[in-house]
């Protein structure tokens, strides 16, 4: 598969490591593509990135800041207790830092983690059924989202252990009356997941909004339909065709992302 690069970004800071910077970089390309996609709760929400090379050392976007001002050298490095490990003038979200670190130290295959309030995944975490397995996305996803009760805002610690056990070995989970949540061993593995799930809440939505009977999908075609994803499976690299596709136009429309 020919791999399209990207325009030359800046230099790599003094100090840090080359690896380090094209994470950075890689993170705040993906704020940049949730912005465009309208997956933005204002200054809320978090995608995590571990720092490679730097055992439980991650990255988080600036608390204040809107996902449009979020760049490669603003975007904070913390641990797992969330300390700040970076020279920053921002703080971090308490109620992110719980979920997020929580989730990376328990899952060391998750390089990667994204939440997200947007209308659609809220409104379908609002559902007593959850996610119906009756469109085009969501026979894709049969058996791979987990789910986690309500307990208000997350910042409860004796609520982490309930979040590992909820969570298991899967890379999706429901926030019941809450948002999405993605794990991933890459960012954009955990990108194109996010967005399987996202759509198949929109058109879940969109379907029962009709008030009429849906069309149900077969445990057959669902299973077939998970084992054939496109945008999951190893033919695109685990969704990197469709992240970097999704990166291009943010490198072409605002590139400041990389400073």
């Amino acid at each position: 598969m020919t791999v399209l690069t990207h325009p030359p970004n800046r230099q790599t800071p003094e100090s840090m490591s080359d690896a380090e910077w094209q994470a950075r970089l890689e993170l705040a390309a993906c704020y940049r593509i949730f912005n465009h996609l309208g997956w933005v709760e204002m200054i809320f929400n978090h995608i995590t990135l571990r720092v490679p090379g730097e055992e439980g050392s991650l990255l988080i976007n600036p608390f204040g800041l809107m996902y449009h001002e979020v760049t490669a050298s603003n975007l904070v490095k913390i641990d797992h207790q969330g300390n700040i490990l970076s020279d920053s003038p921002w703080p971090v979200n308490e109620a992110g830092l719980l979920i997020h670190t929580t989730l990376h130290a328990s899952r060391p295959d998750a390089r990667c983690i994204m939440h997200t309030h947007t209308t659609a995944g809220t409104g379908v975490a609002c559902i007593g059924e959850g996610l119906d397995p009756d469109n085009f996305y969501s026979a894709q996803l049969f058996e791979m989202v987990a789910y986690h009760g309500f307990e208000g805002i997350t910042v409860n610690p004796e609520e982490q252990s309930r979040l590992v056990e909820d969570l298991g070995e899967r890379n999706l989970m429901i926030l019941r009356n809450h948002g999405l949540l993605s794990l991933g061993p890459t960012l954009p593995a955990a990108f194109s997941a996010l967005w399987t799930l996202q759509r198949a809440c929109e058109i879940q939505l969109a379907a029962g909004s009709t008030g009429r009977p849906l069309a149900k999908v077969s445990r057959e075609a669902a299973v077939q339909s998970t084992r054939e994803s496109f945008q999951l499976g190893d033919r695109t690299d685990a969704g990197r065709t469709l992240f970097e596709a999704l990166r291009r136009k943010i490198d072409r429309t605002d590139p400041s992302y990389q400073s």
